[in-house]
């Protein structure tokens, strides 16, 4: 009996964030911002590549950062050193962001006038992916000092998403991991894209910008 009451427990929660998530989505098809849900494990360089996307963005399209993480003010101030608009959303032991924690967040700013929003959500690559959030695109994150095994060991999170960065492939080699295979792991396991960079040395960070981009609203 305990277990049957567990499962619908979860089958709610999932059932209420859908809702949510609907609601969100029809909110930012409404007002025109084109919304990433960016996810990938702690350290995987979330933050630097949204900060590298922010800069090379902003002068032409206004650009908002839900900022999500047990404890949020830290990446909150790096985003609003660049002079966009930050929700900080501490999830305190929430292993993810949800659909009502974007929801609470856009209760308390002003962004009908954003054209972009990225949606930084907690590190792990388990949770975050079992719910949707309103988003037009998720992008995961994964460094290759993670592993080159870390895609398939974490298929679902890849075969959800619609890009796939494999990040700091500047130290590929002094790890012992290959950003190639780890490229094509991530296409196996159902990634429609994914693309190799190093946000510290630059590289592939002109296909990151482009891939956004291209799925901004016309």
């Amino acid at each position: 009996m305990h277990k049957v009451s567990d499962v619908k427990v979860e089958q709610d929660i999932m059932r209420i964030n859908r809702k949510i998530a609907s609601e969100n989505r029809s909110f930012f098809e409404k007002n025109g911002i084109t919304v990433f849900n960016i996810m990938g494990a702690i350290g995987s360089g979330k933050t630097c590549l949204i900060e590298h996307a922010i800069e090379e963005l902003k002068d032409s399209y206004s650009i908002a950062v839900i900022a999500g993480d047990v404890i949020a003010q830290y990446d909150s101030d790096r985003f609003a050193s660049h002079g966009v608009k930050v929700l900080p959303v501490s999830t305190g032991k929430e292993c993810h962001l949800d659909a009502h924690f974007v929801e609470h967040a856009l209760e308390h700013t002003d962004v009908k006038d954003i054209d972009i929003l990225f949606i930084e959500n907690v590190g792990n690559l388990i949770c975050p992916s079992d719910f949707d959030l309103g988003e037009d695109a998720r992008v995961v994150i994964v460094s290759v000092s993670e592993g080159d095994d870390i895609v398939l060991k974490h298929p679902v999170i890849f075969k959800l998403s619609d890009l796939t960065v494999v990040n700091k492939v500047d130290i590929a080699e002094h790890v012992g991991a290959s950003a190639e295979k780890m490229v094509a792991d991530a296409i196996t396991c159902g990634c429609t894209r994914a693309i190799p960079t190093s946000c510290r040395k630059g590289e592939g960070l002109e296909e990151w910008v482009s891939f956004i981009r291209e799925t901004l609203r016309t």
